[in-house]
């Protein structure tokens, strides 16, 4: 036999190679994910139709409609959905913080000048008249946190009430009828508070809280009198000798009155 034909045959094999991926592609895992996250969007759909009013609805197909304006959203409700209407959101904002500290530090400035402005308008009262001098002796002015505070007190030899009465002296009087106009330059409300010096403990009726008290009631019915606004009074009070404008709690200067113009805020 020949060496031909005792040779081994060659055999041939053709690897068909399929492009694209075929059945183990990635292309299903994009189609996959997206019918899952269409059918977490429609049970989410069916879980919102269930969890929420009409008006809600109708809010959240609002929001979602673009040819429809912002400002005609409608509100929600109480709930989870619950809030305040967008139209009022977008219309007028809810002012920040410090634009509030802002503005409540411009009022402030401003009601510190009014009350400095009466304080000169009243100092200036001086120098008209001997008798207005006289009553001006009897008055100091400051401002507080709290407003504008008229202090009115006893001097040496010279009370504004008849000794431990309620009964006004005249100067008192007339100090009234000059402070009432004062007031009426402002719209501020008006405390009046009464105070008085101490008394001995051995004194058998002790008159300090009926006297301060009663005080301070006698120049609110004076101020009507004058002509002040009595629905502008926000409290008459007496603190008997609890505080005292001397160290000394047996001086006359304790005997005193204090008409506070209050802060718009206060």
């Amino acid at each position: 036999m020949s060496r031909q034909n005792n040779a081994a045959p060659i055999i041939v094999k053709r690897k068909k190679i399929v492009k694209g991926g075929g059945h183990h592609g990635g292309a299903w895992k994009v189609a996959y994910a997206d019918f899952v996250t269409a059918m977490m969007a429609f049970f989410l759909m069916m879980w919102l139709l269930g969890a929420t009013t009409e008006s809600q609805r109708r809010g959240l197909a609002d929001y979602f409609n673009p040819s429809i304006p912002v400002h005609r959203i409608s509100s929600g409700g109480e709930g989870m959905f619950g809030g305040t209407d967008v139209e009022t959101r977008t219309q007028a904002a809810p002012a920040r913080p410090e634009d509030e500290a802002t503005e409540s530090g411009t009022d402030t400035r401003a009601e510190t000048a009014s009350f400095e402005q009466l304080q000169e308008h009243l100092n200036g009262l001086g120098g008209e008249s001997a008798l207005m001098d006289q009553a001006l002796r009897h008055v100091v002015t400051r401002v507080t946190d709290e407003g504008l505070v008229i202090e009115l007190f006893d001097l040496p030899g010279a009370p504004l009430f008849i000794t431990d009465t309620d009964v006004p002296e005249p100067v008192l009087e007339q100090i009234i009828i000059v402070t009432s106009q004062i007031f009426s330059m402002v719209v501020n409300r008006l405390s009046i508070e009464g105070h008085t010096r101490s008394y001995t403990v051995v004194q058998a009726n002790d008159p300090r809280w009926h006297l301060s008290t009663a005080r301070a009631d006698r120049v609110r019915r004076l101020l009507g009198d004058a002509g002040f606004d009595p629905a502008r009074l926000a409290r008459v009070t007496g603190h008997a000798d609890r505080r005292p404008a001397d160290p000394n709690p047996m001086s006359v200067r304790n005997n005193r009155l204090e008409l506070i113009l209050l802060r718009q805020q206060s």
